[in-house]
C-alpha cells in the first residue's frame, strides 16, 4: 500500500493532527505524546501502544469498551517509557492500568519500564499476559 508523506520527520504529527479532527471526544498530549478518552470512571484503564507507521493500529482502538489510551512511538519506533508512565497516570482513576504489549523487545523493555515507575506510585498496574503467549 502507497502512502502520501509530506516529510517523514512531520508524518506522526500529522497523523495525530488528522486523528483530532477525526476524533474531537479525544483527548491529545503533545509532550510527552500519548492519547486518551476521559469517560473511563469505573473501569480499569486499557493503555496500548508501539512505533507508528500502521495508523490506526493503537489510537484508532481507543473508544467505549476498548482501549482508554495509546502510546505512539516515533515511526517504527516503540514509545519511550515517560510517554506510557505519563499516559498511566494520567487515565488512573484509582480502579487499575493494564497494558497491552506486543511482543517486541523495544516495546516490552519500555513498556516495563513504565510498569515499575506507576507500581512506585502506587498505581495498581500489569501487563498483558497475552505477550507472554506470542511467539
Amino acid at each position: 500500500m502507497k502512502k502520501l508523506i509530506n516529510r517523514v520527520e512531520d508524518v506522526v504529527a500529522e497523523q495525530l493532527a488528522g486523528m483530532r479532527a477525526a476524533r474531537p471526544e479525544l483527548k491529545f498530549s503533545e509532550e510527552p505524546r500519548y492519547i486518551w478518552r476521559e469517560d473511563n470512571e469505573d473501569k480499569i484503564s486499557l493503555i496500548s501502544g508501539g512505533g507508528s507507521g500502521h495508523e490506526p493500529l493503537h489510537a484508532g482502538y481507543i473508544g467505549k469498551g476498548m482501549l482508554t489510551a495509546a502510546c505512539p512511538g516515533e515511526v517504527f519506533t516503540s514509545p519511550t517509557p515517560d510517554q506510557m508512565y505519563e499516559c498511566g497516570k494520567e487515565v488512573n482513576n484509582g480502579k487499575g492500568v493494564l497494558f497491552f504489549i506486543k511482543n517486541y523487545t523495544g516495546d516490552v523493555l519500555n513498556f516495563e519500564s513504565a510498569v515499575e515507575l506507576l507500581h512506585f506510585d502506587d498505581i495498581p498496574v500489569a501487563l498483558s499476559p497475552l505477550m507472554m503467549m506470542w511467539p
